[in-house]
């Protein structure tokens, strides 16, 4: 494997809620991930990945562990990393271009290349001629193109990505995979996607890592890498066996996950 650029080194995270008992998320979680590298995290319900997706974005401190960018522990969230969650997080108020150019004017970018960057990247994911539209005027499919323009516009080497189509109808969501990976390889960046989706991980993702229930752990890591342009990819048997073999490894915890439910 290619010399990594995100490490994370034993990582545990402890839950303190104001009120009742701690709860361990993650133990001793440690993963590599290369450059441009794609990979996927999957699990049950409860199992610590968007924890992990946040701890990595600085958004959770690291109590436990280590988490290194280039080589540097991180120190809370930068713009090295770009985070496009579930349900948009859009400014209602503001147009595509305007939730576009909402970063960019705060990095102090000069208007006339934040102008051109925003229609780049508008252009880019498919939103040509809707620029001037506001959120409530856009399909969920298109929110979500424009939440992930919004982060790509500001260049991040690293994109975290919260079960970004999570939302999305099944049809929506299948373009949508398709436009991401258009995106990625345009724009090749390191990608961490959280899904509970096994077929989206697979066909999605270079590496899925598996993680077991909660408290949440690296229980194996898969390798996924397929031809994405192929038109037949979903019917290939080759294909279709790995979705069978990591839902079976993730079907195991979850059972394991609902065992350990409190009635």
């Amino acid at each position: 494997m290619p010399e990594a650029q995100i490490v994370v080194d034993n990582v545990s995270h402890m839950y303190r809620p104001p009120r009742g008992r701690a709860v361990l998320a993650l133990d001793q979680i440690s993963l590599e991930v290369a450059n441009r590298e794609f990979i996927a995290l999957l699990g049950p319900s409860g199992c610590g990945k968007s924890t992990l997706l946040y701890l990595i974005g600085g958004f959770l401190p690291v109590e436990t562990g280590a988490i290194r960018i280039d080589g540097a522990p991180i120190g809370g969230p930068g713009p090295d990393r770009g985070i496009v969650f579930q349900h948009f997080a859009l400014f209602p108020w503001k147009t595509v271009r305007g939730n576009i150019l909402y970063g960019l004017e705060r990095q102090g970018m000069a208007k006339a290349e934040r102008e051109k960057r925003a229609m780049d990247f508008i252009n880019l994911v498919g939103l040509s001629g809707f620029e001037d539209s506001y959120p409530s005027q856009l399909s969920g499919g298109m929110k979500q193109r424009t939440a992930i323009a919004r982060t790509l516009a500001f260049d991040p080497k690293i994109l975290l990505m919260d079960e970004p189509f999570g939302a999305l109808d099944a049809q929506t969501r299948g373009l949508m995979q398709a436009e991401l990976l258009r995106i990625w390889q345009r724009t090749p960046k390191t990608v961490i996607f959280v899904t509970h989706d096994v077929q989206e991980a697979v066909y999605l993702a270079d590496r899925v890592a598996v993680m077991s229930a909660r408290p949440g752990r690296i229980k194996t890591i898969v390798d996924t890498k397929f031809d994405k342009n192929d038109p037949n990819l979903f019917k290939t048997k080759a294909f279709v066996d790995k979705v069978d073999e990591i839902w079976n490894l993730v079907r195991d915890e979850a059972i394991k996950a609902q065992g350990n439910r409190v009635p």
